[in-house]
């Protein structure tokens, strides 16, 4: 069964004036199934991210339409997209966006306090995901206090906490070192069979593509095989 699909998916942005605009994708096609691991990949420049955008509703397609089980997410206004986000999807970037003021702890429980989940109710359960990922002694820890590789688990620890359906992860490993990068990736996709969690993961690495369940690869804002 399909958790996420595409159809006919377009994405333009506006040039400088009197030129044309930048068409980056051009009439996507995709199916996403459940728990699964999908690999997108790509060459720089072929709409990799901007694809990930408009599936995790960081974006709206120019034209075309996007699918969350039987919802029309590509028809969703702002307020309806910010909810979607919050509760569905959890993001993991390259660069990880930890707020540095806060603690781990405190960072892995932002997405649930935005949510109006009371803190007390979410404690344990920040706690545990840190220890989960090996940083049960880094909780009172600052950023800057953290390795690279400490910063990402971090960072799919505060993803996970809204218990999402899927985890969008663009280029997650693209600042690590090879060890960290190889411990990440096996974390994320065991995801898939501990959480039953649909992963769609962003990468340039053949590698990591071909640990994955699926490999959909983009050239010039399409999918070819």
């Amino acid at each position: 069964m399909n958790i996420l699909s595409t159809s006919q998916v377009t994405k333009s942005y506006p040039s400088k004036a009197g030129a044309e605009a930048v068409e980056v994708l051009k009439g996507i096609d995709i199916e996403i199934p459940q728990s699964s691991v999908t690999a997108i990949v790509g060459a720089s420049g072929s709409g990799k991210s901007t694809l990930m955008h408009i599936l995790g509703g960081l974006d709206k397609p120019s034209s075309g339409e996007v699918m969350f089980r039987d919802s029309l997410i590509s028809s969703y206004n702002d307020d309806e997209l910010s909810r979607f986000r919050n509760r569905e999807i959890g993001f993991v970037f390259q660069f990880h966006h930890l707020l540095p003021e806060f603690t781990a702890l405190e960072n892995v429980m932002m997405p649930a306090l935005i949510r109006n989940i009371p803190i007390h109710s979410i404690t344990d359960k920040a706690t545990q995901l840190l220890k989960g990922f090996g940083l049960g002694n880094r909780l009172s820890h600052r950023p800057a206090m953290l390795s690279g590789g400490e910063q990402q688990r971090v960072s799919i620890a505060r993803a996970l906490i809204n218990d999402p359906a899927i985890l969008l992860a663009d280029e997650p490993t693209g600042n690590l070192d090879e060890q960290n990068t190889s411990e990440i990736i096996e974390q994320i996709i065991a995801l898939r069979d501990s959480r039953q969690l649909t992963v769609v993961m962003v990468t340039h690495d053949m590698d990591i593509a071909k640990k994955c369940d699926h490999i959909l690869t983009l050239r010039n804002g399409v999918v070819v095989e």
